[in-house]
């Protein structure tokens, strides 16, 4: 018997002052079998970063062909690929034909850091790439936001993403590796 998604449901403000946006919805997130609940709360955090009324998850982990996150636009373009973790050269590289901006999250310390090692010189051929990577503390922090039913604020001003429910507030700074094809 196959295992079923875990639904999880997160109401959101988004302040963005970088971008002079202001949204609130209520997303839905079907958690996979296989997804950590850190892997989770980062596709949630990278929504709140690049909040759009037509930035959606795709079937993510059930879909090879699909970034986590993507905005398509009016001629089923795609506008933003937004994808997790620490995906080989080959997929970065269709992303980039395929999309105007590719952004990619990594985390986990000890893996992430040998691939950027080894992968740095070819990504920073694609210039349309950002690579962005959230400490092990950080993310660490955002699984005590996680639950079932989720009422946040984020506060994004100057690259800081301030994030809080009724108990926690946290500060969310990503380490920037890769901007429009240049070194970080």
């Amino acid at each position: 018997m196959a295992l079923k998604a875990t639904i999880y449901k997160a109401t959101v403000n988004v302040a963005d002052m970088d971008r002079n946006v202001f949204i609130d919805q209520t997303l839905t997130l079907a958690r996979h079998p296989s997804e950590t609940e850190e892997r989770l709360m980062l596709r949630l955090l990278a929504w709140l970063v690049h909040a759009n009324e037509r930035l959606t998850f795709t079937r993510g982990l059930s879909a090879e062909d699909e970034p986590e996150l993507w905005q398509l636009n009016d001629h089923s373009g795609i506008d933003v690929w937004v994808d997790l973790g620490l995906p080989d050269e080959r997929r970065i590289k269709k992303a980039c034909s395929r999309s105007q901006h590719v952004w990619l999250y990594t985390y986990n310390w000890r893996a992430a850091q040998p691939w950027w090692q080894q992968q740095q010189n070819k990504l920073s051929q694609h210039d349309n790439l950002t690579i962005r990577y959230i400490s092990d503390e950080q993310l660490a922090a955002l699984i005590t936001l996680a639950s079932r039913s989720m009422t946040l604020q984020a506060t994004i001003q100057d690259g800081t993403i301030w994030l809080s429910d009724d108990s926690h507030h946290l500060e969310i700074q990503f380490e920037q590796w890769l901007e429009a094809g240049k070194r970080v």
